[in-house]
């Protein structure tokens, strides 16, 4: 059994993660054995996230006053937390499919830019476009008026060019 001093460091640590961590996702696991818990934690690395297995008091503790104190108190059994502070879907696709291939694996709650979200809205978040797919689809956008512009400016020479071309050829142009 820990110690309190132990209790109280393990809580100081957790409170600075979930300050610094915008976006959250708190889940139940129960009977996962060792190998599942190893390619939980590789998937969850994978996709640029940070895990933890939490005392329920101890979260709940750590939490008080921050933005995830919502989802982190009053919690009950095994509970874990993936935070990360950069792409939140990239982490719910994760977690998502690897709850499909282990039904041990359960949501509870999330956090995304310091809301709290229900499980439904991390589905949803799980089945959004990776955020370097929405970049490039809106640099895309942002580029293809100007892209149109370019092709239209040089038809207007290239047509210039073919006619001046044509009046060479049929010595259209004689002095």
């Amino acid at each position: 059994m820990k110690k309190k001093a132990d209790k109280r460091k393990d809580a100081e640590i957790l409170r600075e993660q979930v300050l610094k961590a915008p976006h959250m996702f708190v889940a139940g696991f129960d009977k996962l054995t060792v190998a599942q818990d190893y390619e939980l934690r590789k998937a969850i690395k994978g996709a640029g996230g940070d895990y933890r297995v939490v005392k329920n008091t101890v979260a709940g503790k750590a939490a008080e006053g921050t933005p995830a104190g919502q989802i982190l108190e009053g919690l009950q059994g095994m509970t874990s937390i993936a935070f990360t502070t950069r792409d939140p879907v990239g982490l719910a696709k994760a977690l998502t499919a690897y709850a499909k291939t282990n039904p041990n694996f359960v949501f509870r709650a999330g956090m995304v830019e310091g809301r709290a979200i229900d499980v439904k809205a991390i589905q949803e978040l799980a089945s959004l476009l990776p955020r370097q797919d929405i970049l490039a689809r809106l640099l895309y956008l942002i580029q293809a008026p100007a892209q149109r512009l370019v092709t239209a400016i040089n038809g207007a020479g290239r047509n210039v060019a073919v006619v001046l071309d044509l009046g060479v050829k049929e010595n259209k142009f004689q002095s």
